[in-house]
């Protein structure tokens, strides 16, 4: 009689436990991330343009959210884009443009809301029935209530969010403390754990962290972005988690 973890791809069959990143591999958050991230910079960068004609382009809300924002703090995202601009912000400058970035999300979040992704879904719930245990990860403070918007909080064992880091003093990504803070919750040791992630900071955290497989999520499907998300320290890519049920796909 086939057993649940018959239903899980090859790559995942030896791992115990895997841990999710939030925006952009469970939910479809980091769109409406990407959309706040774009009004905050262009708005900036109207405001103060840089000396450098080429530095004033507008946000590219998927080369340059990829590069300098996806999966960092908003402190850390604003100074990593301001600093590729070429822009000497002083700390003022930064939480004044991540509050920004706050609120237009949060305006954004109550309007539009977010969706699991049906694959992520799948997955988890073919883990589920295995019985390995799953925990959701995420630098946004809002990551609890993105998941229940979504209906999916009560599939996750444990959930370490951008307020938890700040009370516990994790570094953030591409240091790998908030992902072993995760696996350390689910009992499993990060040798015998994977990480899921879509940014090029939560591969390369996931590499440094020692875990046993790092699965990058190729939402953008651009030229280079699956060799960026490997070059960074993913072991696969997919383009939807659904690819690693038998079967394979998104459903």
């Amino acid at each position: 009689m086939p057993q649940p973890e018959d239903s899980l791809a090859p790559a995942l069959r030896d791992v115990r436990a895997v841990v999710f990143d939030t925006d952009g591999v469970i939910t479809d958050s980091a769109r409406v991330h990407a959309a706040a991230w774009k009004v905050a910079f262009d708005d900036f960068l109207r405001a103060h343009p840089p000396e450098d004609p080429d530095q004033r382009r507008p946000f590219d809300v998927r080369d340059d959210y990829l590069r300098h924002v996806d999966g960092k703090s908003r402190l850390d995202g604003a100074a990593a884009f301001l600093a590729a601009r070429g822009i000497e912000s002083s700390p003022e400058t930064v939480r004044a443009v991540a509050a920004d970035k706050e609120r237009l999300f949060t305006e954004r979040l109550r309007e539009q809301g977010v969706d699991a992704y049906p694959g992520t879904v799948r997955l988890v719930e073919v883990l589920r029935a295995a019985g390995v245990p799953r925990a959701a990860a995420s630098a946004s403070r809002h990551a609890g209530e993105l998941l229940s918007r979504a209906g999916v909080l009560e599939l996750f064992d444990a959930l370490v969010d951008g307020g938890e880091a700040a009370r516990l003093g994790l570094a953030g990504k591409p240091a790998p403390d908030l992902f072993l803070e995760a696996v350390r919750r689910l009992g499993v040791p990060a040798d015998r754990a994977a990480v899921v992630e879509d940014a090029l900071a939560g591969v390369e955290a996931g590499r440094r962290g020692g875990f046993a497989l790092v699965v990058g999520v190729d939402r953008a499907a651009g030229a280079d972005t699956g060799e960026r998300l490997l070059r960074h320290g993913a072991d696969i890519v997919v383009r939807d988690l659904g690819e690693l049920c038998r079967g394979g796909g998104p459903q």
